[in-house]
Formats: C-alpha cells, structure tokens, sequence
C-alpha cells in the first residue's frame, strides 16, 4: 500500500483526458496535475525543446512526494519519455507503450492507423512500438494538427470539425484500417466524430484510458495501491491563465475543477 499521490503532466489540458479515466478506474488515488499552458503546443517544437520542456515539468512535479510520474502527451512520450526514464529514479509512464499494446490485440485485419500532432507522427513511436510487437502489423499515420485547437476552442461536435476529420482520416478508410490509435490526449474528445468517419467496425484506441489501465495493473504488482478508505485529494498547476484552465478544464474532466487552480514559473525548474 502507497498513498503518495501520481503525477500527471502534458503540454495543456489534454492530459486530463487521462486524468479522468485515473479518477474512474483508480478512484481511490491522489493527482497532482501540471499542465504547461504558457509553452503549449509541444507537437510543433524541435525534439531538443520537447526534452527541455519535458524535464522542467518532471522537476517541478518531483517537488511532491510522488509514488510515479505519467507523461499524458503523446508528443512529450514519443520524444523523451527514454531519457527521463534512464535520467530520473521514479517510475516514469508515457501513454505510447499502454495504447500499442491495446491496439495489437484488438487489430484483425493487422491495419493500424495512427493520428497525432507533428512531432508525435514524426517520431515514428507508435510505429516502432507496434512493429516490435507485432511486424505483419501495417500502419498508416497521419498529422491531424487542427485537432488540438478545434478541442480547446469549444468545437467537440461540429461540422466544421467534422469535415476536417474525413479529409484527414480519408487514407485511414480508403485502406481499411481496422483500428485508429488517437495519439494525442485531446483527440478522445472528438472521439463521436471519428467514430463517424471511419464507421461502427474500426476500434479507436484511447490513449488516457489504456494508460490508466496499465497504471492500476502496474501499482497492483507493486503493492502500491493507495487504501481504499482515503479521500483523493486532486491538485491542478499550470504556467499561465488559472481562468481559461478552469473553464476548459472542467470539459475535458466532464466535471467542474471545484478547487483552485496554481499558476507556478516552469522556467525555473
């Protein structure tokens, strides 16, 4: 048993996408959250930025007393994720490994298409991962940069959004792509639209949510579940506006962020 709380981080908001299924499947846990709102987007910056990004937000996060640390960005997971798990003492989780393992087993036509931002799809992680696991798997990619900004400003269902996601995911359907790992924490969101675009028989892969899976079976092995009888206490920081972080915030949780939300300097970590 360990009642430390987990720490959670991504480039903004779309890591509490991951958060949420964290509350649903591990209700009794603690999160300390910090969402880099002042740097985001991490999908359109150099890989040397992304890891000096990535290794300020672990630092600041290290300033509590953490049982382990996810990294609920698949751009921040794809680029650095290796490297603060060699640098850092603390188990440290990305969302890439939970989401490939997913769509292995639930691929049976072996098409798996990726979405992601630049520097997600540029990585190439998805692809390896999934290639180490499985070579007779084919994948398709594909950068869905609008995504992001579509999410953040309100458009979750709307035609706009909806048009965009058939030009974008038109590969995927034209070759028969049987499952479509979302690789960003915000595209869950637009998780209706996809659906519709690519039809009832293609299974879409939630990054948050497989992760938060691989979380609770990987605390369970270490006996490090927190007691079923504690209180979560839940803890937002980010590195600009409070305001617009709680207002959007409480979309992506699906429920309001009743506690307050800490602006604190990233640049000095």
């Amino acid at each position: 048993m360990d009642n430390r709380p987990i720490g959670v981080f991504d480039s903004g908001l779309g890591g509490l996408t991951a958060v949420k299924e964290l509350m649903h499947q591990l209700p009794q846990e603690s999160i300390i959250y910090f969402g880099d709102t002042g740097r985001v987007p991490y999908g359109t910056r150099s890989n040397e930025t992304i890891t000096k990004y990535v290794f300020q937000d672990i630092r600041f996060l290290l300033n509590f007393d953490l049982k382990l640390i996810i990294i609920a960005c698949g751009t921040a997971s794809s680029v650095a994720l290796e490297k603060v798990q060699k640098f850092f003492d603390i188990p440290i989780i990305g969302v890439v490994e939970p989401a490939v393992e997913a769509a292995v087993k639930k691929s049976k036509r072996k098409k798996v298409g990726i979405i992601g931002t630049q520097g997600t799809i540029q990585s190439r992680s998805y692809e390896n991962k999934i290639r180490e696991k499985d070579p007779e798997i084919i994948t398709y990619s594909q950068a869905c940069p609008l995504f992001v900004p579509l999410v953040e400003n309100g458009y979750i269902d709307h035609e706009v959004s909806r048009i965009i996601a058939k030009e974008y995911l038109e590969l995927f359907r034209q070759q028969g792509v049987d499952t479509v790992i979302m690789g960003c924490t915000h595209y869950p969101l637009l998780r209706k639209i996809i659906a519709e675009v690519m039809g009832p028989q293609v299974e879409l892969i939630d990054p948050g949510a497989e992760t938060a899976r691989y979380v609770r079976d990987f605390l369970a092995r270490r006996n490090q579940l927190t007691d079923d009888n504690r209180i979560p206490q839940y803890k937002y920081f980010v590195s600009d506006s409070t305001e617009s972080f709680s207002r959007l915030g409480s979309l992506f949780l699906e429920k309001e962020i009743t506690n307050s939300v800490e602006k604190i300097d990233i640049e000095k970590y």
